[in-house]
């Protein structure tokens, strides 16, 4: 029996679904997907239509509620929401370095991970629509950066289960190669780190003695993982986020302690570290973002190919250095402790040409499911650019393109850019 619990002024109740491991093949292996339903208490036996949420990541479980704010207070107002874990993340059936370890060969691993991306998901929340609302009835999706791309990819796939959709920092290019995301990419993350020297010129010179320490001794994360300056380089990861330059400057602000040698980096600075990288925790992140813009073509590490064409990011301690951003790099696989179980694999996946296509151009051309979408401005993670490029192939779709905030728009004023969005959608703002 399902258990209701109810604080806040919200109730939820927990949902399990059994779902195929490949839908193309649904008498054989069956995985688990969870969502939590949400509705505001005092509406619960109330009638409303469902509200789908899909999470960026890829990799990443749903938000759990703490309490009647953001977004979620907005869309309670007038939808009950399924918070969906995709499947792979949080309460679904989970791939972690431990459950990948039942496959006999890197070969099964990498044929198994193929079928977590936004495809195998849409596929999911379709079976999911027709147990919690009905055959016949249509429901809403909210999606958030990766979200957003399931989102398009469910607009093109299966519109007929959809009665409107919201999309916060996630309108994905329908036909660029990986490598230009990437190049578009490194330019907006060099942006980000201008500004973020800019903003705080004393950690210039700091960053650079962590560096210069780095290449001098071998340094261990409290788990027991190297802090390589490479790795260290990775925490311009949060740069795309409106708190991002903050979370490093208040770390870096406490990178040394006086030890008996002299100055060494601190026990609390490298628990921060560790505290901003979830690679290992997350592993679908690392695996298969790049696979999130591949189709009928093989990613073949792009990020770290398309790197060698931004020299400035090459790591010196003679100089200011650059920190990267939503790169997944190969060498990961090797200095990431619970990565590199999955390295073969990784391997395997990153050569992969295999990959569907995710969009139809002439479905999206076609489009009659109302659309709502929020472009940020300076957006490091989804090119402001190529998302205006799928707008124009996405019929009737409304967008919204603001400067005010970062990629984590949902996350930071989650009322006001729903709220924005769905009176957009309305015909209430133009």
């Amino acid at each position: 029996m399902s258990t209701i619990n109810r604080f806040h002024g919200l109730t939820t109740r927990p949902h399990f679904f059994t779902v195929p491991f490949n839908h193309a093949k649904p008498n054989e292996e069956s995985i688990r997907v969870f969502g939590r339903e949400v509705v505001a208490t005092t509406r619960e036996n109330d009638a409303l239509p469902w509200l789908v949420f899909l999470q960026g990541g890829p990799g990443f479980g749903s938000p759990r509620p703490e309490d009647n704010s953001g977004w979620l207070k907005r869309a309670l107002q007038e939808y009950r929401v399924l918070l969906l874990d995709q499947r792979g993340t949080g309460l679904s059936t989970p791939v972690t370095h431990q459950t990948m370890a039942r496959f006999a060969s890197p070969a099964e691993m990498a044929d198994y991970l193929k079928h977590f991306r936004a495809d195998a998901i849409v596929q999911d929340a379709e079976l999911i629509r027709k147990q919690l609302a009905g055959e016949q009835t249509r429901w809403s999706v909210l999606g958030q950066s990766y979200g957003g791309f399931c989102a398009v990819h469910y607009l093109s796939a299966a519109p007929h289960g959809l009665r409107e959709v919201y999309i916060t920092g996630g309108l994905p290019s329908l036909y660029r190669p990986t490598d230009d995301v990437y190049r578009a990419t490194y330019k907006r993350v060099k942006d980000k780190n201008d500004l973020f020297y800019a903003r705080y010129p004393e950690d210039e010179v700091r960053v650079q003695e962590i560096i210069k320490t780095l290449m001098s001794q071998k340094v261990i994360l409290p788990s027991g993982g190297l802090l390589s300056p490479r790795r260290f380089q990775q925490l311009g990861l949060g740069f795309g986020a409106s708190d991002g330059f903050e979370e490093l400057h208040y770390l870096l602000e406490n990178s040394f302690v006086e030890g008996p040698q002299g100055p060494e980096l601190s026990y609390a600075f490298l628990r921060g570290v560790e505290d901003l990288q979830s690679f290992d925790m997350n592993p679908i992140f690392a695996i298969l973002h790049e696979s999130i813009y591949c189709q009928e073509s093989a990613s073949n590490w792009a990020a770290e190919r398309v790197r060698n064409e931004y020299p400035e990011f090459a790591l010196s301690p003679a100089r200011r250095v650059l920190f990267t951003g939503e790169m997944i790099y190969p060498w990961m696989f090797d200095e990431y402790a619970y990565l590199q179980p999955l390295k073969e694999a990784a391997y395997l996946l990153a050569k992969y040409d295999g990959w569907p296509r995710l969009y139809d151009i002439a479905v999206l051309q076609a489009n009659s499911v109302p659309c709502a979408a929020a472009m940020y401005y300076n957006d490091m993670y989804v090119e402001r650019q190529y998302s205006e490029e799928t707008a124009r192939s996405i019929r009737g779709i409304k967008t919204w393109v603001t400067s005010e905030y970062e990629h984590n728009g949902l996350r930071a004023d989650g009322e006001k850019v729903l709220g924005h969005l769905m009176a957009l959608l309305r015909g209430e703002i133009a």
